[in-house]
């Protein structure tokens, strides 16, 4: 499987790089670089978010249509490293906007095509270890988001913006090239091949689907919000110092990576929604311990539950939801990576909230979201239960996810 996911895992390496170079340093370039207002840059980071969800969700449906998923990695590769070099060149607000909602948010499709590329190969070749080659390109990614903005920020104290966002560009560049000369086509499913034929239905109705993502993306908004106000926490309510907000960020990315490794190899033994059970049990646990803390190495310890919760949300999450549409796994992922950018836009607000009352009350509208996400995850099981009936072991197709609750 490793030489098969070799070329692909090059990609996953070069994607995270390139937006970790400018991902989070944006705030900073439209206040410094481009020297835009508080509101401005307020709308900015709305839009941006909201474009980019927009375009990859017509992407994802495109590419289920057509076999069309191979061109579609390298035309978002080339907008990525057109998006970024412009960007690179414009010293105008308007203009970066412009390229922002257009190249830029082609180029975020890349992600999520690129796990459903990796599911059509997986799904051909070994079926059987689809979430764990899933899993371990997301390790990849994570990884390369490690060392990515340490490496950008010396670049950026050196060089300034220009050049980070160059070096983005031409990672983005030479992602394409690895797309061009190394991704072999992959023949599109045939429609219907992968549904269960059991129940002469979908493997999961619309209201299941609904119910799931929501609760990814209440839990994953409260994982922004946590990222958020962490340093403002620790210095603000327990007296600790920035340092420190940031060891205990930097331990949590830490043990992210083997745990995303660990849990992708559990899931040929543990159906996957257990797994993704006991994350969303982790997010109500982890905030409902941070919110009583009064020190900070209590919020170090409890990092290991914010890395479960990361590496089954944040990554099991993606093979989880392609297991329910398996003729759509542009679709499906699209719509658990865009969890992602959702979640910046619902954590904004209430960020504004602990500003202004305290930034304990925001791990306590954590806990609450963390709460919702478990309570819509148990209504999603209930309803899946009740579209599919229970079947025997023995009545399962081999592409039958077998983990109703």
């Amino acid at each position: 499987m490793l030489r098969r996911l070799l070329p692909l895992s090059l990609i996953f390496v070069v994607v995270g790089l390139a937006t970790s170079f400018v991902g989070p340093y944006l705030a900073l370039f439209l206040a410094d670089g481009l020297h835009a207002g508080p509101l401005a840059t307020t709308a900015f980071l709305i839009v941006a978010p909201i474009s980019g969800v927009l375009i990859s969700w017509l992407i994802g449906r495109a590419s289920d249509r057509w076999p069309i998923r191979r061109p579609l990695l390298i035309g978002a590769a080339l907008a990525g490293a057109a998006g970024t070099a412009l960007t690179a060149l414009f010293q105008n607000y308007w203009a970066v906007l412009a390229v922002t909602v257009s190249l830029t948010a082609v180029a975020g499709a890349l992600f999520p095509q690129s796990f459903a590329y990796a599911r059509q190969l997986l799904q051909q070749q070994e079926p059987g270890r689809v979430a764990f080659g899933i899993s371990a390109l997301r390790t990849l990614f994570s990884a390369a988001w490690v060392g990515g903005p340490p490496l950008a920020a010396v670049v950026l104290a050196a060089h300034g913006f220009g050049w980070t966002y160059g070096m983005a560009a031409a990672l983005y560049l030479l992602g394409a090239l690895l797309i061009v000369f190394w991704l072999p086509r992959v023949p599109q499913p045939a429609v219907g091949t992968a549904e269960v034929e059991t129940h002469g239905g979908p493997t999961v109705r619309p209201i299941t689907l609904f119910l799931i993502i929501a609760s990814f993306t209440a839990v994953t908004t409260a994982s922004t919000l946590n990222v958020q106000a962490m340093p403002l926490f620790v210095s603000d309510d327990l007296g600790g110092s920035i340092s420190q907000a940031g060891l205990v960020l930097g331990v949590c990315a830490a043990l992210e990576i083997p745990m995303m490794l660990a849990l992708g190899a559990l899931t040929t033994r543990i159906p996957v929604r257990r797994l993704i059970y006991v994350g969303v049990g982790c997010a109500v646990a982890y905030h409902a311990i941070v919110v009583v803390a009064t020190a900070v190495w209590v919020l170090v310890a409890a990092q290991a539950l914010q890395a479960m919760v990361i590496s089954t949300v944040g990554a099991l999450s993606i093979s989880y939801v392609q297991d329910m549409m398996p003729d759509h796994p542009g679709r499906a992922t699209t719509m658990v990576t865009n969890t992602f950018p959702v979640s910046q836009i619902l954590a904004a607000p209430l960020f504004g909230l602990a500003q202004h009352f305290g930034f304990r009350y925001a791990y306590g509208m954590n806990l609450g979201l963390g709460v919702l996400g478990l309570v819509l995850l148990i209504a999603s099981g209930r309803a899946r239960s009740k579209a599919v009936p229970e079947l025997s072991s023995d009545q399962f197709s081999p592409t039958e996810p077998a983990y109703h609750p």
